[in-house]
């Protein structure tokens, strides 16, 4: 980690900022970076382009508690991006656009457009060519975003460009000047084959470079059935969004919205249908979402220290040694111990936890003792996005018993740490 990270979170808990914001603009420039305002919930590939019903379309993406619409939207002119903009501007939410063959002078914009999509996993040979683009784009429309996805760590060295996952990433971030890092990666969820740890390896890729970098980062993951992917359900679909947060992503985009009509997706199944009628994804969505809105505002002041992951069989009090939770336990009658802890700075001073329940077929009811009285523990309310006292779920039991659905976590604040004399 930079040196001069202490120095930036210092400045963070002065003016209010969250750390890993970029500065407006390097010293002896004065273009401005883009700066994300709120968390990103992404729909992607929205897949209709009815003029007379794009409005009620934006109206139900807002209803779902989604924040962010990528395009194309209805085609990849110039005018359809600035319905784009238009329409997510009219529903309050933020549109990153995509053109074609459009001049970057003559790109459309406006107060809800975060940006311009670039390129989708790009080979390395491509990063000296979107370099230039990015730069370019940001002297003709400072503080927008120049948004490239990158490959996920399952692709091989050929559609890389690279020699592994690694060397591809650090040559993009050495090459590309970004200010968003994005993957995207959907994870198998069947008996035989379980994607959760390469998930979990590649979430970590990009949180170690996000953090250095000092920018946030974005990933995809999967909604819908296609090619080896069977359906999501929602635990499943929980999972891959809580564990995205607790290695500190800054926003999470669902795969997919819309059902494209193309032979990958024979089954559809994506949040709406290809008539526009809502799959039961649709409402799962709506709910998930509206936790995320809730703990988004404190989701983006909080810049990620580590990640602990506790497997069954784990003494919870070895692996957790040196984060702020000294230990869990459970009842014997309950499943063995199975999390993931996301531990954070918060740009005032106060610590971070996310613990979330790894398993996405049982529920989790574990104690959790944290390094300060649990009368100090504050937890962020997905219902109100709210701070309070942390939530006993079993009162009659000793200690703080934290009730975890399948896939699911909780956000806990906790004061900053001190050190014997108190200072």
């Amino acid at each position: 980690m930079s040196s001069r990270f202490p120095v930036v979170c210092l400045l963070a808990v002065v003016l209010g900022l969250p750390a890993w914001l970029p500065a407006a603009g390097k010293p002896g420039t004065a273009v401005s970076r883009f700066r994300q305002d709120r968390f990103a919930i992404g729909a992607f590939w929205l897949t209709f382009s009815d003029d007379e019903r794009l409005d009620a379309r934006f109206g139900e993406i807002a209803e779902a508690n989604f924040t962010l619409v990528f395009g194309p939207v209805g085609g990849f002119t110039a005018s359809n991006a600035a319905k784009h903009i238009k329409l997510c501007q009219k529903h309050d939410l933020r549109a990153i656009v995509l053109c074609r063959g459009v001049p970057d002078e003559q790109l459309p914009d406006g107060p809800a457009c975060w940006g311009y999509r670039l390129w989708d996993e790009p080979n390395a040979k491509m990063f000296d060519q979107l370099a230039v683009r990015v730069n370019k784009l940001r002297q003709v429309r400072p503080g927008r975003l120049g948004y490239i996805n990158l490959y996920p760590n399952y692709a091989n060295d050929r559609q890389l460009g690279a020699a592994g996952y690694e060397e591809y990433v650090q040559r993009f971030l050495k090459t590309v000047d970004v200010d968003v890092l994005s993957m995207d990666h959907y994870p198998p969820f069947k008996p035989r084959t379980d994607g959760r740890r390469r998930y979990c390896q590649n979430l970590e890729t990009m949180r170690k470079h996000s953090v250095s970098k000092r920018i946030p980062f974005w990933n995809y993951f999967n909604v819908m059935p296609f090619g080896p992917h069977t359906d999501p359900t929602e635990s499943q679909i929980r999972w891959q969004i809580y564990t995205s947060l607790a290695y500190g992503a800054k926003g999470v985009i669902y795969f997919n919205y819309g059902t494209p009509k193309t032979f990958e997706f024979p089954k559809g199944g994506g949040i709406v249908r290809r008539d526009g009628t809502r799959t039961r994804h649709w409402f799962q969505a709506r709910r998930i979402n509206l936790a995320l809105k809730n703990l988004g505002p404190t989701l983006m002041q909080l810049q990620s220290r580590g990640v602990f992951r506790v497997k069954p069989g784990d003494d919870p009090a070895t692996v957790l040694a040196g984060s702020p939770v000294k230990t869990i336990s459970r009842a014997p009658v309950d499943p063995d111990h199975d999390y993931l802890l996301g531990v954070f700075g918060h740009a005032d001073g106060r610590r971070a936890v996310l613990l979330t329940n790894y398993r996405f077929a049982y529920t989790a009811w574990p104690t959790v003792v944290f390094d300060v009285p649990t009368g100090q523990v504050r937890e962020v309310d997905q219902r109100t996005g709210r701070v309070r006292a942390a939530y006993d779920d079993s009162p009659d039991m000793p200690g703080l018993q934290v009730s975890l659905d399948a896939g699911e976590g909780r956000l806990f604040l906790l004061p900053a740490k001190t050190n014997v004399s108190g200072r």
